[in-house]
């Protein structure tokens, strides 16, 4: 059985002056990014490659309604490579830009087109959680269906990894905050995944420790110690992604999503709502296991008893961005229910990698203790 692999290739820069000199982006690239990026890291280099602002094709998170807009535009141009730079929106779109075969989004996630890749994949993450420039996945939010679902393939996996921590420096608190708390529960799902092993877990054990301690640094000296701790935070979510793209990710994932896709809510905060929750119904359902390994190293880390772990951990969180009740997001009584039965409909995918089972009766508590 294979127990581990990394895809793509991981390079470093200090600069993205430096990249696009070692990569030579040429007339023959198209670079999709955000135009803020692009105005303060990439204008005054005169690059010669096509340029796409994803949000001129729908703003938000991604979704198939704008990933078609995009997709109608490239085929028309002749390109060999995708160099995506940006976070998790512009990494899921670029992803299906190095396809064939369609320009209906929906196609690809319902498999009725055989997934081809025809170009080469290159992905600069600008936030520090995503740890998607290191997975075979794409996330999207299905317009009709009021969800977000996932793609899961070989071929979606970047050909490079490019690090470059100074397009981070930059990065809003909100947007840190948001995406570090997703690399923080990519690696803990991972963790007390059923397929997590010996190796994925030097992963996700490093990422816990950098992600945790680097948020008591920031709650000790103050909310902009963020940007001097942006490499450490970048290489975690880089770690996070190679540890969840070999294990996959559960339940908190899961539940998130139709939080994400109705009301639109950023997704590691989606993801902070379901965290220890979730995690606290593991425990209760399965307390003997992987849980008890990742609660000892999260109280060693936060130099608490094991039995208050998840309590400290709310603590912890709530300092670095505040959680507030499902319903302020605009959620209704009634759909309680209706989430988790679009959890069950929608998201065996990750499901399948929950650290035990969880019966739709414990998703529909879950989303009544957080309502």
């Amino acid at each position: 059985m294979a127990l581990f692999k990394i895809r793509p290739n991981i390079v470093m820069y200090d600069t993205f002056v430096a990249f696009a000199e070692a990569f030579q982006i040429s007339s023959s690239d198209i670079l999709i990014t955000n135009e803020f990026i692009y105005v303060s890291s990439m204008k005054e280099l005169n690059l010669e490659c096509g340029v796409i602002f994803q949000e001129n094709y729908g703003s938000g998170e991604p979704s198939n309604v704008m990933v078609d807009s995009i997709l109608t535009e490239v085929r028309s141009h002749d390109f060999k490579r995708v160099i995506a730079v940006g976070g998790g929106t512009v990494i899921d779109v670029a992803k299906l830009l190095v396809l064939s075969g369609t320009s209906n989004t929906v196609d690809y996630f319902e498999k009725r087109v055989p997934l081809q890749k025809v170009k080469e994949l290159v992905i600069v993450p600008t936030t520090c959680g995503t740890g998607s420039e290191m997975t075979n996945i794409t996330i999207m939010e299905i317009k009709e269906e009021k969800t977000k679902k996932g793609l899961a393939a070989d071929e979606l996996y970047a050909d490079y990894a490019v690090l470059i921590p100074e397009l981070l420096k930059s990065l809003p608190y909100k947007v840190f905050a948001t995406s570090s708390i997703d690399g923080l529960v990519h690696a803990a799902e991972s963790f007390v995944a059923p397929t997590s092993n010996n190796v994925t877990e030097l992963f996700s054990t490093k990422a816990i420790e950098m992600i945790v301690n680097g948020y008591q640094r920031i709650i000790a000296d103050g909310p902009r110690q963020h940007t001097e701790l942006i490499k450490d935070f970048l290489l975690a979510s880089t770690y996070a992604g190679i540890a969840f793209g070999n294990t996959g990710v559960g339940a908190v994932h899961a539940l998130s999503y139709p939080l994400g896709g109705k009301y639109h809510v950023p997704h590691g905060e989606a993801n902070q709502q379901m965290f220890t929750t979730v995690f606290k119904e593991y425990k209760k359902v399965q307390p003997k296991g992987k849980i008890e390994q990742l609660e000892k190293q999260l109280a060693t880390l936060l130099n608490v008893v094991v039995d208050n772990v998840w309590v400290e951990i709310d603590v912890l969180l709530q300092k670095i961005l505040l959680r507030k009740p499902l319903r302020e997001y605009g959620m209704k009584v009634a759909e309680i229910e209706e989430f988790a039965d679009s959890v069950i409909a929608n998201q065996q995918r990750l499901l399948k990698n929950n650290y035990t089972p969880l019966s739709r009766e414990e998703m529909i508590g879950i989303y009544k203790q957080l309502f």
